[in-house]
């Protein structure tokens, strides 16, 4: 503040005395031009012949007398009067008073202002154009301080209750919170508090909504500041970011530092094509030393996210700097429930909505999946102009995350459309008929995002595993589309390219990295080496041998081939339930599990399934509701007949699982 107003105060001066000696400058000219006669110098030269001239001043070829009457005058020589001696000798003889003076000299305050003026153009210009292009407007040599960025706590503070879905991350934070509310508790027991705690896991499962509630918690000062605002095109300049931060965090202390993406400027050192980055390893050694060079117990806790851990430097993550490091993973089924309750709050929720259905519903969704589909939903019963959320809206707003928005104004011909809905029908058929694969949830041939349509299959539950069977089964489903185009239309399309590449994808990880094939054996090839700057073609090294990669090929093209040969044989021996699907689509456009079930089971779908229908099916016993026993014994009294109904277990018949399909009753 105070060296602002130096500032302002000493700018506002110098340009008031450039100002007043300009000024001052034209005012003595004018004054002399005002007292003086200008006479040109034959004018001049006839007065002094005529003796009218009393006294001259020469000043080189500039002359300044005064007339016998008192009037002074100035004249020019048109050339030096040194080398007019008639001159001299003219003045001489009319009695002239002859003297000379040196040229005037500027005062010294003039001399200075004149070296002064361009020394403080080039500064002023060199701090305008450090403004525009380094700092965006911030202040001269100002480019060494961090960016680091202090959250001001306000009304709306974040807590851990507003974070959901990630309990054992919660659970380990706890002990950081706890530190920094009563230190003592630590110190006298002599533990050392973690100094660096490291959140790592995919994007968008809430690392720094994590940081934020802990800093909420705590009740400190929170700082926070990205990676990527270290390095800078300056040398030098990530280092002294780094020092400045750790300044301001040991001024402020205790406080939480939160680094965001610190893979940025935490990669592995020494590695790359032609060396490693010198100023980013510069930035990183200083980050590495200001870790490990303040005390323990100075209440500066320093939190980290990352999507990769694996291309961090292992200084960082040694016991002394990022003693703990913690999984921020995908959440489960009760997780994204917890999550959905999170969002869903304070917003006009129907009651029809079921939170439990649409955290089954989601598998894979991260926090931040789960709030775009919360907003999708929103947004869609605005644009319904409807009141509240309702479950149609959710379960729209899923496929919206999944799959991107319906393109219904996309116009398909008949003969796409019919080879879109065999294609679809062929994918949803296998998946059904296969004891392993995902239950099918809905099929569709509107065209969605990228896709012409698609099949979606959803796991009942979550699975850290896949089994043999069940990549296997995957494979098929995957081919399902392509072997009914062929079957049924005779011909094959380029709609099955990206399930060819997803069926070899899965083929190629169960060769060379799970060890599921028999005849090469459970042998991982094709690892990856850590130059974390090479790209990715180089990233993986090829440890075997030109048979072994014969034999790979043999494999991949053996399992296609059983796959392929197994979904014509499924196809084949349900051409009329392939023919059902298709038919269907092609009337409804889109199917879910309950109508794919009708269709099965009745080889039609009810217009109006809820009114009661008059037809006796068989296949409706398992879905009827067992009535009350009527007992004819008049010699029962009332409460003996309803102890023997309540004691007589009447089984309730359940359906096979003829078809793999999704069913979210509870």
């Amino acid at each position: 503040m105070n060296q602002s107003l130096l500032r302002n105060l000493a700018f506002y001066a110098l340009m008031f005395f450039v100002v007043w000696t300009a000024a001052d400058y034209m005012s003595g000219e004018h004054r002399n031009a005002q007292q003086s006669t200008a006479l040109g110098y034959s004018e001049f030269t006839a007065k002094v012949n005529a003796g009218e001239v009393d006294k001259v001043v020469i000043i080189q070829n500039n002359i300044r007398g005064t007339l016998k009457d008192g009037t002074a005058f100035t004249t020019i020589t048109p050339e030096a009067p040194n080398s007019d001696r008639d001159l001299y000798q003219r003045l001489s003889e009319k009695g002239v008073n002859i003297s000379a003076e040196n040229p005037p000299e500027p005062p010294w305050w003039q001399t200075l202002l004149s070296s002064l003026i361009p020394i403080a153009l080039l500064i002023g210009f060199w701090f305008f154009m450090m403004q525009q292009s380094q700092m965006g407007g911030g202040r001269l040599m100002n480019f060494g301080r961090s960016r680091v960025r202090l959250m001001i706590s306000d009304k709306k503070k974040v807590t851990f209750a507003d974070v959901a879905g990630a309990d054992e991350a919660k659970q380990e934070l706890e002990e950081v919170v706890e530190f920094l509310k009563t230190p003592d508790k630590f110190n006298e027991l002599g533990a050392r508090i973690p100094k660096g705690v490291l959140l790592f896991g995919p994007p968008g499962t809430g690392k720094t909504l994590l940081a934020k509630a802990v800093a909420g918690e705590a009740g400190v000062q929170f700082f926070t500041i990205s990676g990527s605002d270290f390095v800078e095109m300056f040398v030098g300049v990530g280092a002294s970011r780094v020092r400045d931060l750790f300044d301001q965090a040991k001024k402020a202390a205790p406080c939480i530092v939160f680094i965001d993406e610190i893979d940025a400027v935490g990669r592995q050192r020494g590695t790359g094509l032609g060396g490693g980055h010198d100023e980013r390893e510069q930035t990183l050694n200083q980050l590495l030393v200001e870790m490990d060079g303040f005390a323990s117990n100075e209440g500066i806790i320093i939190i980290a996210a990352t999507n990769r851990p694996d291309v961090l430097d292992p200084a960082l993550l040694r016991p002394g700097r990022f003693d703990r490091q913690i999984v921020v993973d995908k959440p489960d089924v009760r997780g994204r429930e917890a999550i959905l309750k999170v969002h869903t709050k304070g917003k006009p929720v129907a009651d029809d909505v079921n939170l439990d259905v649409l955290a089954r519903r989601t598998p894979g969704f991260t926090g931040a999946d789960l709030s775009n589909l919360v907003n999708e939903a929103a947004l869609l019963a605005a644009r319904r102009n409807k009141k509240q959320i309702h479950m149609a809206e959710t379960e729209e707003a899923i496929e919206r995350v999944m799959a991107g928005p319906e393109r219904k104004s996309h116009v398909m011909n008949e003969e796409e459309k019919r080879l879109t809905a065999y294609h679809e029908g062929g994918h949803t058929l296998v998946g059904m008929m296969l004891e392993h694969a995902d239950p099918v949830h809905k099929v569709t041939i509107i065209p969605r995002g990228r896709a012409g349509g698609y099949m979606l299959s959803l796991p009942k539950e979550d699975r850290s595993y896949r089994t043999r069977s069940e990549l296997l089964d995957r494979i098929k489903v995957a081919l399902g589309g392509r072997v009914a185009e062929e079957v049924v239309l005779g011909e094959i399309s380029t709609g099955a390219s990206s399930d060819i590449q997803t069926a070899t994808q899965i083929i190629r990880s169960m060769i060379m990295q799970y060890g599921m094939s028999d005849t090469i054996g459970p042998i991982a090839y094709g690892e990856e080496n850590h130059q974390v700057f090479l790209g990715r073609d180089f990233n993986r090294d090829r440890n075997y041998s030109e048979d072994i990669a014969g034999q790979i090929d043999r494999e991949v093209r053996r399992y296609i081939d059983e796959a392929y040969e197994a979904c014509r044989t499924i196809i084949v021996e349900n051409r009329d339930k392939l023919d059902l699907i298709a038919n269907a689509l092609l009337e409804r456009e889109t199917l879910n599990a309950a109508e794919l079930e009708e269709l099965m089971n009745r080889g039609h779908i009810a217009e109006k399934p809820d009114e009661p229908e008059d037809d006796d099916d068989d296949d409706d016993t398992a879905f009827l509701i067992p009535v009350d026993v009527v007992i004819d014994d008049s010699s029962q009294t009332s409460e003996e007949a309803e102890r023997t109904v309540e004691e007589r277990t009447v089984p309730i018949p359940t359906a096979e699982p003829k078809f793999n399909l999704t069913q979210w009753n509870k």
